[in-house]
């Protein structure tokens, strides 16, 4: 496509100089002339001269400008000629080429075509143009992560998720803002949630062991179709957000196994402080002390069983019986009533929601 764009342009240039003008890629062979003839010619001495060092270079009766990626410039314009005016036609044409280049990578490029589909950048009507266009693959099953660094590091996280994940025509990395990075990957259909978590667990554990980076992980949902990745990642988002919230200590967090919380996090805030204190008529949350606490999650994590509980506690079972009653007279449920049990467990997480989220009125 360069080749073909690039002598397009030349062609138009031809008429406005009587020099020979033109282009050679990395490898020192002439992609795009002005003479035709020149085109697959190999220049030797382009590579040992350094002429994609980045300034205008004269090499065997001809001045060279690099251009691209202004780290390692893939091509290079060459004018017949080493004199002001053939340095001044070089800096102009690598100039147009450039931009001109830029421009058709900007349209054609697959990731930038990904970024601004998740971000509900593209109008939905241009999606399958677009895919189309780009010979996107739209019957794939894709999921997003959203990879969010917890700590500062000198370390491209970017650069090394593009290592871990080199088939660029299968999988997408995107940079979001200064924290999070996008991963869409290509996946078998009907891909086990497991697997998908052993894989956020693994690009965990490789910035943590390798490069020192923490990371948490937000898995959206599996789909298939362009138009659907913008929901996968918005779910991705929905489940760092909720987990930040109900789940600090876990570092993946898949949004198909959010349950509740992800209920409570779509709640407005004024009707969540409601419920607090219609279900705590009798005294507040705040009333109860740490160890009062640590005691109902406990008796939750061993399935309201006493004897279990008070086992995994060290204490005596009439000891926890006795806890449980004197929450029962602070807030009026009975934890050993299933009924009574799942109100206060919501309760501890709406209270955990409210913490996290200032009230509005």
């Amino acid at each position: 496509m360069p080749n073909r764009l690039f002598q397009g342009v030349i062609n138009q240039m031809r008429d406005t100089t009587d020099r020979v003008i033109g282009v050679v890629d990395e490898s020192g062979t002439v992609i795009s002339c002005s003479e035709l003839p020149l085109i697959g010619e190999v220049r030797k001495g382009v590579i040992a001269a350094g002429v994609f060092s980045g300034q205008p270079i004269c090499v065997d009766n001809s001045t060279y400008k690099a251009f691209g990626d202004s780290v390692h410039p893939e091509y290079a314009v060459f004018v017949d000629g080493t004199d002001e005016m053939s340095r001044n036609f070089a800096n102009i044409i690598a100039v147009a080429l450039e931009q001109i280049k830029n421009n058709n990578d900007e349209k054609f490029d697959r990731t930038n075509f990904v970024k601004n589909v998740i971000l509900d950048n593209i109008l939905p009507g241009d999606i399958y143009i677009k895919s189309r266009e780009l010979h996107f693959n739209n019957d794939a099953s894709r999921v997003v992560f959203l990879i969010r660094v917890t700590n500062t590091t000198d370390v491209s996280v970017y650069d090394v998720l593009q290592n871990f994940f080199p088939d660029k025509s299968k999988d997408y990395i995107i940079n979001i803002n200064e924290h999070d990075i996008a991963l869409i990957k290509e996946v078998r259909p009907n891909v086990d949630a497991k697997d998908l978590e052993k894989l956020a667990q693994s690009i965990c554990d490789t910035l943590s062991t390798e490069f020192y980076c923490n990371a948490v992980v937000g898995i959206g949902a599996c789909i298939t179709g362009i138009k659907e990745l913008a929901g996968s990642f918005k779910e991705a988002q929905v489940a760092l957000e909720v987990g930040k919230v109900f789940d600090t200590e876990r570092t993946i967090i898949s949004y198909e196994n959010l349950g509740i919380a992800r209920l409570i996090y779509q709640l407005p805030t004024t009707l969540c402080d409601m419920f607090l204190k219609e279900v705590f008529k009798k005294g507040s949350i705040d009333s109860l002390d740490q160890e009062t606490l640590f005691t109902i999650q406990k008796f939750f994590e061993n399935n309201l069983n006493v004897s279990e509980t008070s086992r995994k506690l060290f204490v005596h079972r009439n000891t926890l019986v006795y806890r449980l009653e004197k929450i029962k007279k602070l807030t009026g449920l009975d934890l050993r009533e299933f009924d009574d049990a799942i109100v206060f467990k919501v309760a501890l997480m709406v209270n955990k929601y409210l913490n996290s989220t200032p009230v509005k009125y």
